[in-house]
C-alpha cells in the first residue's frame, strides 16, 4: 500500500478542476492502457493525491477505479464532484457522504410487475467515522463569500444508476420513491466505484456536493450557479478527508514511542501480537521488543514459508466461520481468494507475487467487519509482497 496516496476520482472536468486546486505540483502519470492521472500533493500535508475522470456511468468509473487501485495501491479511493438532491433534506451545496450506496437499477420483470433487486454496498466503518468527525469539527469549508450559509455535511445513501435523473413524475422518479426513499442524492458513478473497491479490498468513500433538486430544474440558470459551488464544497471536505485517511495511516505503520510527563522513554518499537491469549506487559523500560503468543502469522523467509502460514490462516478463517463470525457466502469467496494465493505463491516468481498480495489485499476486504482474521492477515500480506 502506498502509505501517503489517497486516489480521487471524477466524472466531469468541472469537479476535477475543483480537486486539483487543492493540489500542488500536480505531474502526469501515465498508466500502461492510457489513463492519464494527475498525481500532486495537499499544501502543508504529507498527503499525496492521484486525480483522473472516468467520465459518466457506473460502467467507466468501475473499470478506472480498479486501474488506479491496481496502479497505486491507495490508503482509500474516493469518488467525489456533485449529484441530485433528492428530498428537501440536503440544501443545494451542501454535501453528502455515502453511507451506503444502491444500485437502484437491478430488478426482475414478472408478470404482475417490476421487483426491485438492488445490490447495496455500505462504505468502511473507519472511513464512515472519519468523515464524522471531520463533519462535527466543521473546519473543513473553504472560506465562503458571504453569499448563504456555510455548507453541511449529511450522512446517507447514494442511488446510483444509469440515467440522468431529472423527474419528480417520471417512473423512474416513482420507483426511487417507493424502494429507495431513505436516498438523500442520485448520480451515476457511486455503484462502480463501490464494486471496483470491494473487489481489490480498497476503503472507498462518496463525496457529492448538492447541485439541484433532479426535479426538472437541471440545465437552469440556477442549476448552472450552483454547480460550480457544489463541485467546491465536495472537494475542500473531500481533500481534508484525504488528509486526515492519510495521517492516520502513518500513525498506524509508525512504531509507537511513548513518553512520560518527564520525557522518560518508557516504551520503544513494541509490537505486540496476541492470538487467543490476553498480554500485560509491566516494566520500568522496554526497548525493542516484540511479543507473539498463540498460533498467529510469524515472519515468513519464502514461499513454502507463507503456503504454511496461508493453510494456518485458513484453518483459522474456518474456525470463526463455524463461530458465526462469517456468514457463508463470505466464506466461501474467502476460501477461494486462499486457494488462489496459494497457488500463486508456490510458483514463487515476481509476477506471482504480486498476484498473491493482491489476492490477499481483495480477501482483506472481503473479511473487514472481521477484525481478527484482519490482523492475522496483514503480516501475510507483507510477506506476499505488498504492504500490509
Amino acid at each position: 500500500m502506498s502509505q501517503d496516496l489517497v486516489v480521487i476520482l471524477t466524472a466531469l472536468n468541472l469537479e476535477y478542476q475543483a480537486v486539483r486546486r487543492k493540489m500542488t505540483g500536480p505531474e502526469v502519470h501515465l498508466h500502461g492502457r492510457g489513463t492519464r492521472f494527475e498525481v500532486g500533493a495537499v499544501e502543508g500535508t504529507s498527503c499525496r493525491i492521484a486525480l483522473a475522470v472516468t467520465q459518466k456511468g457506473n460502467h467507466s468509473a468501475a473499470v478506472l477505479a480498479e486501474r488506479a487501485i491496481q496502479e497505486f495501491s491507495p490508503v482509500a479511493v474516493l469518488f467525489v464532484g456533485v449529484a441530485g438532491a433528492l428530498w428537501e433534506t440536503a440544501r443545494l451545496g451542501d454535501v453528502v457522504m455515502a453511507t451506503h450506496v444502491y444500485a437502484y437499477h437491478g430488478g426482475t420483470s414478472e408478470d404482475d410487475g417490476l421487483k426491485a433487486r438492488p445490490r447495496v454496498w455500505e462504505a468502511p466503518h473507519a472511513i464512515s467515522q472519519l468523515g464524522s468527525h471531520l463533519a462535527r469539527a466543521n473546519n473543513w469549508a473553504d472560506d465562503t463569500t458571504g453569499e448563504g450559509s456555510a455548507p453541511q455535511v449529511r450522512f446517507g445513501a447514494i442511488a446510483a444508476g444509469e440515467i440522468v435523473q431529472n423527474s419528480k413524475i417520471s417512473a423512474e422518479a416513482r420507483w426511487i420513491r417507493q424502494h429507495y426513499n431513505d436516498a438523500l442524492a442520485i448520480e451515476m458513478e457511486a455503484a462502480g466505484v463501490a464494486q471496483a473497491g470491494h473487489l481489490n479490498g480498497a476503503p472507498v468513500a462518496i463525496i457529492r456536493g448538492i447541485s439541484d433538486r433532479a426535479d426538472g430544474t437541471k440545465s437552469s440558470a440556477e442549476d448552472r450557479n450552483w454547480q460550480p459551488r457544489a463541485a467546491a464544497n465536495a472537494a475542500a471536505f473531500a481533500t481534508q478527508l484525504a488528509v486526515e485517511l492519510v495521517k492516520e495511516q502513518t500513525q498506524m505503520t509508525t512504531p509507537w514511542t511513548g513518553r512520560t510527563p518527564s520525557g522518560d522513554r518508557r516504551a520503544e518499537h513494541i509490537s505486540n501480537v496476541a492470538h487467543g491469549s490476553t498480554v500485560g506487559i509491566m516494566g520500568g523500560s522496554v526497548r525493542n521488543s516484540s511479543v507473539h503468543l498463540g498460533t498467529g502469522p510469524k515472519a515468513t523467509s519464502g514461499p513454502k514459508d507463507l503456503v504454511a502460514e496461508l493453510d494456518g490462516f485458513r484453518l483459522h478463517l474456518i474456525r470463526h466461520h463455524a463461530e458465526g463470525a462469517l456468514d457463508d457466502d463470505t466464506c466461501r469467496e474467502a476460501l477461494a481468494d486462499l486457494d488462489s494465493a496459494r497457488r500463486t505463491a508456490r510458483e514463487n516468481t515476481h509476477e506471482s507475487s504480486k498476484r498473491t498480495a493482491m489476492t490477499l489485499k481483495r480477501l482483506r476486504g472481503l473479511i473487514a467487519d472481521c477484525p481478527a482474521l484482519v490482523a492475522e492477515l496483514a503480516p501475510l500480506v507483507a510477506a506476499a509482497g505488498g504492504a500490509a
